[in-house]
């Protein structure tokens, strides 16, 4: 699973790229993983045309029995995430310019770059919550398209085509959870580095 990206670009050309209000949102670009900060893309939830950026922290507070916090959500139908899922206003997208996995035998794992290369900075879907001490979002997976993997058998994150924005983000859920499926392979590149 992913946890490592990198989203290289201003606030404001984030923002440009979603038709979002940057706000005063500080991002200059960088890498993101769990427990650190990141602009996401939230809406008033209505026609998701009003789009705003704003920080969050890469993590939401675990369930009950749970330790640490939870980067990912895989199961769509499980009671953790399903009240959450179903009100649009507590979905995000998460701009990216990359995101990694790692493959091969421990001691020896080499890391891979994804990127879009007809979208320089795409969006994950995700979801976000007002954590106890900071606002925090997860980020959507689902099963990995061929080539991710190749490098990462297991899961690769729901990756969302412009189009489709307006429906993660506002959407009734049918709709929405009908857009958790692999990216297409022959529109993803790998390389061993995040392209510049």
């Amino acid at each position: 699973m992913t946890h490592l990206y990198r989203l290289d670009a201003p606030a404001a050309a984030i923002a440009a790229a979603f038709g979002a209000g940057a706000g005063g949102d500080p991002w200059r670009g960088d890498y993101v993983a769990p427990g650190r900060p990141a602009p996401v893309i939230v809406s008033d939830g209505r026609d998701g045309a009003r789009r705003y950026l704003r920080p969050k922290l890469w993590g939401v507070p675990p369930p009950p029995r749970g330790e640490r916090p939870v980067t990912h959500v895989r199961n769509l139908a499980s009671p953790f995430w399903i009240g959450t899922l179903r009100h649009a206003e507590l979905r995000c997208l998460i701009p990216a310019t990359a995101f990694a996995e790692w493959s091969g035998p421990e001691g020896a794992r080499r890391q891979h770059w994804f990127s879009v290369p007809s979208q320089p900075i795409f969006a994950m879907a995700g979801i976000h919550r007002q954590g106890e001490d900071w606002p925090c979002f997860a980020v959507l997976t689902t099963d990995p398209n061929r080539l991710v993997a190749r490098y990462q058998p297991h899961a690769m994150p729901v990756i969302l085509h412009p189009d489709q924005y307006a429906t993660w983000l506002s959407g009734d859920w049918r709709d929405a959870v009908a857009l958790a499926v692999p990216f297409p392979a022959q529109l993803i590149t790998v390389g061993d580095a995040p392209p510049v």
